[in-house]
């Protein structure tokens, strides 16, 4: 797959480069570096627009880090930062994401327990399922695009739990100042210090974006090939349990301690060619008006195609009875998502006006049909959907307002979307926002359908929408901090359940409405070169609680010390100790042949603090990161967990480096 990724690169390469019909002597240039025309950016270039056939360029011979964005997919922009904050360590992790929200299991790639939940994708249409394999998963909104002034390589190296490390490399590039191209590629192996707990990684990215010159046809698109694989245990035996709990020292070696089995393994294989293009029809631009007069035409198409597996050498009779001796689950799933749309943007509709349509065609499949002594299953849900929607985005002095409606009209699914939000941008210290939305899409396909070779795990359903209604508050200051205030109410709740007696992990749609209340506040303090930055949830589940579990408190609080060392200031140094927590609760258990939570009514987890000691450093553009986790595992209890039957990390020194080249 690798190696066609790659011959698709060079041919994509190809193709733009003859569509750009690219002429350096055309480009304002100065030591080999393009100059963007750009007057939003602040950029150190003076340009001045004398007429539209003649730009006078004054250059001042420099790139600035600015001049390196990071383009995402809603098109909001950042850059290409080397600088090193608080922030850089909370992301120095292989998923490059802040995990406060997150519990980790024992290896790096395994999957995490959500403490806390996020109501942010607004999809109309349901997913493959297995979501606990899905955390390293690039989707759509995950991919980045970029321009840059140089080509630019960014290196990420971290060691892994055992045996393993993680290395994600990026190179992006622009030939003009229209067209850039980036290859990206993350492995990951760790083996884990608990027994069969491998974890194997590969995700490979390749973006292309272009712009004419004349600005009216603009194109992205990225190719993604991924492959995710995970040993499967089950977790410790009861008696491993004990051995773990009581601090044996014969069992510091976390080797020594049995699992339920030892030879399964989850693997998510997926790829995805994704295009988004745009081409002006009309444009005007009114000095006098705030609103410029444009009208586009555009589409978006998504090819997409997932295999989810789970495969075991012999069968355990922890998941019940069977039909085979092994077992070799597999599931296919694969979608066309084709978007066509309009856009007006003009002062008569005091901002841009969209009107869109799309169509969803998917496929989730098995090898055959399941007949057995009590139901006869399906082997495919497959089917075509079309849907309608409309966007409006307008702005009035420093208030930006955005309203998007979308509804399926025909096929074998149904739902619909709605969401408002306001936003007050006083200056870049404050940002005001407020949300409201409404969303009804069909639970994920393995609620719906699901096949095994163990009996207890096959199974079909016909559930009611899941109906999500939402309204957040959003307060972001540099001077008093940051707080949010999240009000969820969800109908057709639908989850796995593992609590009456003898059961096995299936699906179930909970009649109950479920209320959630989440409120998130951060602040940092700072008294010379010491500073505590502080992040704090609470959320409060009022109705729904024996089906909908989260912890009341998840806490992070971070003192440290950051300085420059030396004469010239060649070091910038950064240490301190992290406290992170959350209180107890009945944690949902992990199902490795689904890959998904369930409930249990067993075990309270949480209550325990664990304790990091980090030192960073920056030189130049080289970010160093050392790292000794939960150190206070040595001197407190083994009552650790990530889920049930799952121990959290003992103590453990990590490094790693993120190493920034600017050619």
């Amino acid at each position: 797959m690798i190696k066609k990724l790659i011959l698709v690169v060079f041919l994509l390469f190809s193709v733009f480069s003859a569509i750009a019909q690219i002429n350096r002597r055309d480009m304002p240039s100065y030591d080999n570096r393009f100059v963007e025309n750009d007057y939003d950016t602040g950029d150190p270039y003076d340009t001045t627009r004398v007429d539209t056939k003649e730009i006078e360029v004054k250059l001042s011979g420099k790139t600035y880090y600015k001049d390196y964005k990071i383009i995402n997919y809603k098109k909001d922009t950042t850059h290409i930062d080397t600088t090193l904050n608080i922030k850089d360590d909370y992301t120095f992790n292989y998923l490059r994401k802040d995990n406060l929200e997150l519990m980790a299991f024992a290896n790096q790639g395994q999957t995490f327990t959500t403490l806390a939940h996020t109501f942010d994708n607004y999809s109309t249409y349901p997913k493959i399922g297995a979501r606990a394999q899905h955390f390293n998963f690039y989707e759509v909104e995950d991919v980045m695009y970029y321009k840059v002034p140089t080509p630019t390589t960014q290196l990420m190296y971290k060691r892994g739990m055992e045996q393993g490390q993680v290395l994600n490399g990026i190179f992006t590039f622009n030939t003009s100042e229209r067209l850039n191209a980036s290859i990206s590629f993350k492995g990951m192996r760790s083996l884990g210090k608990y027994r069969h707990s491998l974890s194997d990684h590969g995700n490979a990215r390749v973006t292309v974006s272009y712009n004419t010159k004349n600005e009216r046809y603009f194109i992205r698109t990225h190719i993604v090939a991924q492959d995710l694989n995970n040993d499967q245990n089950g977790g410790l035996t009861d008696e491993s349990i004990e051995n773990f709990e009581s601090g044996n020292v014969q069992f510091k070696d976390r080797n020594r301690l049995v699992t339920n089995f030892t030879d399964a393994k989850s693997i998510l294989r997926g790829n995805r060619y994704f295009l988004d293009h745009t081409y002006k029809l009309w444009g005007k631009n009114d000095t006098l008006r705030t609103i410029p007069s444009e009208l586009k035409i555009g589409h978006v198409f998504n090819f997409e195609r997932k295999n989810y597996e789970y495969e075991q050498d012999a069968a355990n009779p922890i998941f019940g009875s069977t039909f085979t001796s092994n077992i070799k689950d597999r599931t296919k799933y694969s979608k066309f998502f084709n978007e066509a749309y309009v856009s007006l943007n003009s002062p008569i509709t005091l901002g841009e006006v969209k009107f869109k349509v799309n169509n969803f065609n998917y496929k989730y499949e098995y090898k055959s049909i399941l007949i057995s002594d009590d139901q006869i299953i399906e082997s495919n849900l497959s089917g075509n959907s079309i849907a309608l929607g409309g966007e409006w985005h307008t702005q009035f002095k420093k208030f930006n307002l955005n309203v998007d409606a979308s509804t399926i009209i025909s096929g074998n699914l149904n739902g619909y979307n709605m969401i408002a939000s306001i936003d007050y941008v006083k200056d870049s210290l404050l940002n005001i926002s407020a949300h409201a939305f409404r969303n009804s899409r069909t639970p994920n396909f393995n609620f719906q359908l699901y096949q095994s070779g163990y009996k207890k795990y096959n199974w079909q359903n016909n559930f009611d929408n899941e109906e999500t209604t939402g309204i957040g508050f959003k307060f972001d200051s540099k001077k008093w901090g940051y707080a949010s205030v999240d009000i969820n109410n969800i109908n057709n709740y639908t989850y796995f359940d593992a609590t009456a007696e003898n059961e096995q992990t299936k699906p179930i749609q909970s009649s109950e409405n479920i209320n959630y209340l989440k409120v998130k506040i951060s602040k940092e303090f700072r008294l010379g070169h010491f500073a505590l930055d502080n992040q704090f949830i609470y959320q409060n589940v009022s109705s729904g609680s024996d089906v909908f579990r989260v912890p009341d408190f998840v806490t992070r609080n971070t003192l440290y010390y950051q300085n420059h060392l030396f004469k010239g200031k060649p070091l910038y140094l950064q240490t301190g100790v992290t406290f992170s927590y959350f209180s107890k609760y009945y944690m949902n258990s992990y199902n490795p042949v689904l890959s998904e939570f369930y409930l249990q009514n067993e075990q309270e987890i949480g209550g325990y603090p664990i304790f990091d000691f980090f030192l960073n450093m920056r030189i130049r553009t080289m970010q160093i990161f050392l790292k000794l986790q939960h150190f206070n595992s040595s001197f407190s209890k083994n009552n650790y967990y990530s889920a049930p039957t799952y121990p959290y990390r003992d103590l453990s020194l990590r490094f790693g480096i993120i190493w920034t080249f600017f050619i």
